[in-house]
């Protein structure tokens, strides 16, 4: 099914009314399989055939349930930056840790996720940002603005980091973060096509170091 198909806002018809909390259900078992979908094979490649069925649902019920693909990418992405969120807040607010420790386990917790998979699963950030040039406008607004958040929290960790001694005070924390972002999100790419852990243990280890210049 090609994008355009994707991308078309009618509804179908006659389809029976649903509970408020089956369409519910059945809307979060939609964004489980998108989740699962797009982090392994992207948006474009990705059908709504594909997505339904993998979600336990009749064919062709996608637009029972969202309007377009368009409005349902935004709601994966969403639910994905959600749980990126949650994430990183575990561990970079971890009190039990030091700053700089925190920001290992998160990355160690990436590399967990990554090998439980099979490294079928790569970042859908990664994935989206890759296409994004063949998206709606609306797509590289919201990767902007969640990105921009992700680092905030890193850049915060960093400051604290600071304040405890683990890193000059000369360095630039709001730069250092958008470079762990843009490690991280080649770390994971690269880890995914070789299937091994060893570019985000790589990348852990240079970015360590970067905080000592």
């Amino acid at each position: 099914m090609g994008d355009s198909a994707f991308l078309a806002t009618k509804k179908q018809r006659g389809r029976p009314k649903k509970s408020a909390e089956e369409n519910k259900e059945n809307q979060k078992s939609l964004i489980h399989s998108g989740l699962s979908l797009l982090t392994q094979k992207g948006f474009g490649v990705t059908g709504l055939d594909e997505i339904t069925k993998n979600a336990g649902l009749p064919k062709g019920s996608f637009y029972a349930y969202y309007a377009s693909k368009e409005v349902f990418g935004l709601a994966v992405l969403e639910s994905y930056s959600n749980y990126i969120h949650k994430m990183l807040d575990k561990y970079l607010l971890n009190q039990s840790r030091t700053p700089l420790n925190r920001i290992d386990d998160y990355i160690m917790q990436v590399r967990k996720n990554m090998v439980r998979y099979n490294f079928a699963r790569g970042s859908l950030i990664g994935n989206i940002g890759q296409e994004v040039s063949t998206l709606p406008d609306t797509y590289r607004i919201e990767l902007t603005n969640v990105i921009i958040e992700w680092q905030q929290k890193v850049e915060n960790c960093l400051l604290d980091a600071q304040k405890m001694g683990e890193i000059k005070g000369n360095i630039n924390c709001a730069e250092k973060a958008d470079f762990f972002w843009s490690g991280l999100e080649g770390a994971i790419l690269k880890a995914k096509i070789e299937h091994l852990p060893g570019p985000l243990d790589n990348f852990k280890k240079s970015f360590r170091k970067s905080l000592k210049n």
